[in-house]
């Protein structure tokens, strides 16, 4: 009886965490944007990761959509054999200043088509390199994404994130901007220096007083001395 108890207890906690990390799989494999951390007006070089969820279909397009929120005045694309990339742009209305330089226009979407061979496979992932900047002075960028399968299925990444939320359904990518670091060698204010003129005028008061100390003290020795003559020859001498 109580073998059967531990038995039935062992079948019950593996079944719950076959059924935990069977959701919590596909859940977590979403479209990402790696390094998901980059720089205020700096340039970077990220890359978009597509895993396939598919147990039958190939993934065959991938779209990603720059925020319109966040123009960047630079994309540019990294080759991928087998893929090739359409690049859609938009106008920037109105223009903003982009490093002394009026942006007119931006990139808005990128779209790569694969080739019949060259397939994002089930239980693979694929990767799509993008250099840009400079950054906006956002917090963050999201890159709304649609996965396209060979069987026609298109996976919408477009949910965008709710500070202090729970991850949505479908988590666009996400590039987090922090703030420039100040330069470096930069150091505080030095104390100011003292007045050239008083420190000179000081030096100067001291070397006087000095200077009349001595001599009073010199006459002072002279008169000493003078009397202690006198007296030395008025005195008379012993027989």
């Amino acid at each position: 009886m109580i073998r059967f108890r531990r038995t039935a207890a062992a079948f019950t906690l593996a079944a719950v965490g076959a059924a935990v990390f069977g959701l919590a799989g596909p859940a977590s494999a979403h479209v990402t944007v790696d390094p998901k951390q980059a720089t205020q007006g700096g340039y970077a070089r990220v890359a978009f990761r597509v895993p396939n969820e598919s147990d039958t279909a190939a993934t065959t397009k991938v779209e990603v959509v720059l925020p319109e929120n966040a123009p960047v005045g630079s994309v540019s694309t990294l080759p991928v054999p087998g893929w090739t990339v359409a690049v859609e742009k938009a106008k920037v209305d109105p223009p903003i200043e982009v490093h002394g330089s009026q942006l007119t226009e931006r990139v808005s979407k990128l779209t790569w088509t694969a080739a019949a061979d060259a397939t994002i496979k089930p239980g693979t992932f694929g990767e799509f390199p993008v250099s840009m900047g400079p950054l906006p002075q956002v917090d963050t960028m999201v890159f709304k994404t649609l996965q396209t399968y060979s069987d026609g299925n298109v996976v919408r990444w477009i949910d965008e994130p709710t500070p202090g939320g729970a991850e949505p359904e479908s988590p666009a990518p996400v590039l987090t901007l922090t703030a420039a670091a100040a330069p470096s060698g930069s150091a505080a204010p030095a104390a100011a220096p003292a007045d050239s003129d008083d420190a000179d005028d000081d030096s100067s008061g001291l070397a006087i007083g000095l200077g009349v100390a001595g001599l009073v003290a010199g006459l002072a020795g002279l008169v000493l001395g003078g009397l202690a003559f006198r007296r030395t020859r008025g005195a008379a001498p012993t027989a």
